[in-house]
């Protein structure tokens, strides 16, 4: 059955709606946040087809939702946010991903762009000697067994703790840093194995570090908030659990395509595979899939350690320390308490390639964040720009209190390498100031800035339904990927 436009309805400016009624074995409506003309474009994929799908998860409450960047995915479209009703409600690791706590962080600086405009070929370099990036590129930290469980128990702390971080950072993560149901005894040695050696690494695909500067101020209490002023330097990082967490997955994905009987459960697409939370595959998943995160945590920590000696060996030792304003996950699945039919319940929210924005108020915010509302961070592509936003209440009464993660894939990674000369396009972005350090030119014609939506569209949507509010816009002239 083709999703056709007459089959979605507007609710409100930015806001449309697959009804219920669409198929049978929907459970809740399925929305999506987009202007007109993304919607138009979202419709050339199949990801409205999966949104349609994961409205008929177990349990699901309010709505199954896609953000602006919506793009198809394995089970779950890429974008996508579901709510299930805790404790029995399902548990999907299509609705979190292959990479576990992919998520983004925000270095911030005193240098202005003005002052280090002279250095910016000299720090790419030293970035990409730095930070190991690559598919299955290792780091200079091999783990023993034992350090491994420590890691996936305490995430970032355990950087912290080790010396590959800074105390004050933990703070301003999402959920400090780490959460407390991991258990190391539920991932696999296999998934052990292949992070032995990733932590500190960024790996390939989308992931990178990129120096920015801050082009625009939207709100200047909110941006002070978060200590960021117009021409300053920033370093935004992105990456998630590496080797580790595809492997939690592909473990767990296969145990819960074969327990799905045992409950009686049948999905309309076998990559939405879900058990009940509460059952066994469903607690041992979800307990393995915080271990992972806690990893990607750690593994952004020590990354911006590998950063910031970058830092000080191209300014001098006694340059002013790079700080942490906030870091974010994007695939992650979490228990949290909304209002659902007038009623305050505790829901499982699946977020894939979308980011909690939770505003002003939220008691896991640094003191100084907590009258503003928490950060969110969105990546554009090499050549464009990125955007830091602020939550707002509004977004928990729309979407679970989640946002947009990024500017989204127009085209796919084959047929960017079929349009890029990756060449021409590195020379390209350096005549116009934009230092780029890649392990391939596969890797620069895959991430090229025309395989992306527009971000600009993507966050004016969100900024206007409501859910967050602009802050800055950020300009690249460093990039290091994959």
């Amino acid at each position: 059955m083709k999703i056709k436009k007459a089959d979605i309805h507007k609710i409100e400016d930015f806001l449309w709606e697959i009804p219920k009624a669409f198929r049978p074995n929907m459970r809740v409506p399925a929305r999506i946040l987009a202007s007109e003309p993304l919607l138009d474009a979202i419709m050339e994929d199949r990801s409205l087809m999966q949104l349609v799908n994961v409205a008929s998860l177990p349990g699901i409450k309010g709505a199954s939702l896609v953000m602006p960047d919506v793009h198809e995915g394995y089970g779950f479209p890429i974008g996508g946010v579901a709510a299930t009703l805790h404790p029995d409600g399902a548990i999907s690791p299509g609705g979190i991903g292959y990479d576990i706590n992919c998520g983004v962080r925000l270095l911030t600086s005193d240098q202005k762009i003005a002052d280090i405009k002279d250095k910016l070929e000299i720090l790419s370099k030293e970035m990409y000697a730095q930070v190991p990036s690559g598919m299955g590129k290792g780091g200079q930290i091999k783990l023993s067994t034992q350090e491994m469980d420590e890691v996936l128990l305490k995430g970032a702390e355990w950087a912290v703790e080790k010396g590959y971080g800074e105390k004050r950072d933990l703070a301003f993560m999402e959920s400090n840093g780490r959460l407390e149901n991991a258990d190391p005894s539920l991932v696999s040695d296999m998934a052990k194995k292949r992070g032995t050696d990733q932590l500190g690494t960024i790996g390939s695909g989308n992931h990178f570090v990129e120096v920015d500067y801050v082009a625009e101020i939207y709100e200047e209490s909110i941006a002070e908030a978060y200590g960021l002023a117009k021409g300053q330097v920033v370093i935004l990082i992105h990456t998630g659990s590496r080797g580790l967490g595809h492997q939690v997955a592909t473990d767990y994905i296969r145990q819960i395509i074969s327990a799905m009987p045992n409950y009686g459960i049948e999905v309309p697409d076998r990559e939405l595979a879900c058990v009940p939370f509460n059952s066994k595959e469903g607690q041992n998943y979800f307990k393995a899939m915080c271990a992972a995160a806690n990893y990607a945590w750690c593994n952004r920590e020590v990354i911006s350690w590998e950063v910031r000696n970058a830092w000080k060996n191209i300014f001098g030792p006694n340059i002013e320390p790079l700080k942490l304003m906030y870091d974010v996950a994007h695939n992650i699945a979490k228990v949290e308490r909304h209002l659902v039919d007038g009623k305050q319940v505790e829901v499982i929210v699946h977020r894939k390639g979308a980011t909690r924005a939770f505003g002003p108020g939220f008691e896991e915010l640094p003191e100084s964040y907590k009258s503003v509302g928490q950060p969110v961070i969105i990546p554009g592509s090499m050549g464009t720009c990125s955007y830091v936003l602020a939550g707002t209440t509004r977004s928990k009464e729309l979407t679970f209190g989640s946002c947009c993660h990024g500017a989204g894939r127009r085209l796919s990674r084959t047929a960017a390498k079929k349009q890029v000369n990756a060449p021409v396009l590195k020379e390209n972005l350096k005549e116009k100031g934009i230092f780029v350090e890649a392990g391939s030119f596969k890797g620069i014609a895959e991430e090229a800035p025309v395989a992306y939506k527009d971000v600009n569209m993507v966050v004016e949507t969100v900024s206007n339904s409501g859910i967050a509010r602009k802050v800055a816009k950020l300009k690249p002239v460093v990039v290091v990927k994959g």
